[in-house]
């Protein structure tokens, strides 16, 4: 049987490759980091950005507010904001409900 290699995804990508690959500019997107406290790359030892899948969707959704949307900075942030607050609820709801089955199962026991 033949192996087969799974394909390697990258984790971490730099500011350079995140701008081209989202036709931006890198002083663009550090001007967003300063703006936005959703947007948190890692920085190496010597302070280079590394950018997840993560922030490079908080990245699309900045641009799609403020480019297709035309929303201010200011909108943006209470946007993005929002929807941090949602998806905290959407998690504190999931682990609730995982609770009262951990229960549940506890007193089968």
């Amino acid at each position: 049987m033949p192996y087969k290699e799974r394909e390697i995804k990258k984790k971490y990508f730099t500011i350079g490759e995140v701008a081209n690959s989202l036709e931006l500019s890198t002083s663009q997107i550090r001007f967003w980091e300063s703006e936005f406290d959703q947007l948190n790359p890692k920085k190496n030892s010597k302070g280079s950005r590394k950018f997840t899948e993560k922030d490079i969707e908080t990245i699309r959704a900045i641009h799609s507010l403020l480019k297709n949307k035309k929303f201010t900075i200011d909108g943006a942030k209470k946007v993005l904001r929002e929807e941090m607050k949602e998806d905290k609820k959407d998690v504190v709801n999931q682990l609730f409900s995982i609770k009262e089955k951990l229960i549940s199962i506890k007193k089968k026991i």
